[in-house]
């Protein structure tokens, strides 16, 4: 897939830079900057919710008609 981003003239200046000194293109210095930077930072599970009320001393249901009564 190819896609088009904006970089500052530093940070372009900073790639071609880095790209030259591991004698790689620019687009695949770019592929292995969010390859590492997505595996250190995974998505959230799609359960990561589950129990997120766990820790409240109050039910959900009593919770959204205390904020409806804000209203």
């Amino acid at each position: 897939m190819r896609t088009i981003i904006d970089l500052p003239d530093p940070l372009v200046k900073e790639l071609d830079k880095h790209a030259r000194h591991h004698d790689v293109s620019r687009a695949e210095a770019v592929r292995r900057a969010i390859a590492e930077y997505l595996s250190r930072r995974p998505a959230p599970k799609s359960d990561a919710a589950f129990g997120i009320w766990r820790k409240k001393n109050v039910d959900g249901l009593t919770y959204v008609d205390r904020l409806r009564d804000e209203w």
